[in-house]
């Protein structure tokens, strides 16, 4: 027994120095690349009724502070004089030029009367917003200073799953704290955010990170600390990164003009699941479905039609809706592309010149609504002809009523059916036949239009 001892406290001593070698080190990463990463402090002035009475006993540093700001009522207001009040928070950045340009979110210098930036050597400046995009989350700020610690830059494209990362920032005020975990996953799409294929990590990011950086184990940047996925309002591991390489091109359009230039297309789309591919006569779940082309776009002067799929655009193939927008946005206006669709059952080219993407309008993407399991049960009528007048278009017809199937599916009184598939529809009659041609393929996709949207609804026509 002493000697299976002895043999054991041999081999631990040899495998408990293994296992401690195999773990990252960012003692390194953070000696080198931590001067980079600044503390901004925000200041906004907020116009409004005297909130401070109903705030706890809690100093404007405390996180909580905000919170309570920010959502409790305000007492004693109604009919008091009205009283403009500062508002502070917190937020990171690093400094990407030794001449003081630093890159941040724009969420954290949004209506700032005041930006201040805390170097890691504890001066202090005051910054200039040179500019911000909020489509992606990105701002430029300035300080007036020279020979500055700047980061070094990464390839995004190079991360893999499951590497190891690490976040310098100040979380809750915490300055230069420095928290470390894994890629999740790579070219996340989060809802409303249509241009950046967000970096997923579970690297703990409270508030206060946003804007600091993310480095890779060389001590490279590969993201800015974005946003973060949270129930309570703290870290529930589940943060996202904006790829470095999306930011320094908006951060360098910024530098330039101060404002970011997209290119814009026109259309609306949707995600193209099992059931739609099905409809259309497609291999596989691929592409982005056009719903509704906008009058005037250049997708309208392309010749784009609602039911078309574009599966590539540019040369790069869309695998998903969610591609198409930044694809699209990373185009400058006036470039000429080609566009590669599937239209009726077949593939078809098209080139088309992009328009610059208007100043608040974005790109819009739907999702579809619900699940068809059976028949239709649908009870439609044909528009009169003050009824098309009323929503300008020449042809569709009218849900009286949806059950079943239909409703289950999303459609609902009200609506206006505009086509089956590629087929516009003018008639009851040609509905029906048009519905009787698709029985043997097991389903339709109905193109639905509920106000201003479009969407289509794929229904199965099987029974089943």
């Amino acid at each position: 027994m002493k000697n299976w001892l002895y043999v054991f406290v041999f081999l631990l001593s040899f495998t408990t120095p293994l296992h401690a070698k195999d773990l990252p080190d960012f003692t390194e990463l953070v000696e080198k690349q931590g001067p980079a990463v600044v503390n901004i402090s925000i200041t906004q002035v907020v116009h409004g009724n005297n909130m401070f009475p109903q705030i706890p006993n809690l100093s404007e540093d405390d996180p909580f502070f905000d919170f309570f700001r920010r959502f409790m009522p305000p007492q004693g207001g109604n009919g008091g004089p009205s009283q403009d009040f500062e508002s502070k928070s917190l937020g990171s950045g690093f400094i990407i030029s030794p001449d003081g340009y630093i890159l941040t979110n724009a969420h954290v210098v949004d209506d700032a009367s005041e930006v201040v930036v805390k170097l890691t050597d504890k001066r202090e400046f005051k910054a200039k917003v040179i500019g911000s995009d909020k489509r992606t989350d990105v701002a430029l700020i300035k300080i007036n200073a020279t020979n500055l610690p700047r980061v070094t830059f990464g390839d995004p494209a190079q991360l893999k799953v499951g590497e190891w990362v690490a976040a310098i920032g100040s979380p809750f005020g915490f300055e230069n704290s420095v928290t470390a975990g894994i890629v999740s996953a790579k070219g996340r799409s989060l809802p409303q955010e249509n241009y950046v294929p967000f970096i997923q990590t579970d690297v703990a990011i409270n508030p206060g990170n946003s804007g600091g950086p993310l480095f890779n184990l060389r001590g490279e940047v590969v993201g800015i600390n974005s946003q973060i996925y949270s129930r309570t309002g703290g870290f529930m591991g589940l943060s996202f990164a904006i790829p470095i390489n999306v930011a320094m091109d908006i951060s360098n359009q910024l530098k330039i003009s101060g404002k970011v230039s997209r290119g814009w297309l026109g259309v609306v789309i949707q995600e193209v699941n099992k059931e739609l591919a099905d409809t259309f006569g497609l291999s596989k779940p691929m592409g982005a479905l056009i719903a509704n082309v906008e009058k005037g776009s250049p997708a309208d002067k392309a010749g784009l039609q609602a039911s078309d799929i574009i599966l590539k655009f540019d040369g790069k193939a869309v695998q998903s809706s969610s591609e198409l927008p930044r694809l699209v946005g990373a185009v400058k206006p006036g470039a000429k592309v080609n566009v590669q669709i599937w239209r009726k059952g077949a593939l078809k080219d098209l080139s088309l010149v992009l328009s610059e993407l208007p100043a608040e309008k974005m790109a819009k993407r739907t999702e579809k609504s619900g699940k068809s399991p059976g028949k239709l049960g649908l009870f439609i009528s044909e528009l009169t002809p003050e009824q098309k007048q009323q929503l300008q278009i020449s042809s569709g017809l009218l849900v009286e009523d949806a059950q079943g199937p239909a409703a289950r599916a999303g459609i609902r009184r009200g609506d206006i059916i505009l086509a089956v598939n590629n087929t516009d529809v003018k008639s009851i009659a040609q509905f029906s036949q048009i519905v009787s041609q698709f029985e043997s393929r097991g389903s339709v996709a109905l193109l639905v239009r509920r106000g201003d949207t479009s969407l289509y609804v794929p229904l199965k026509l099987d029974g089943k």
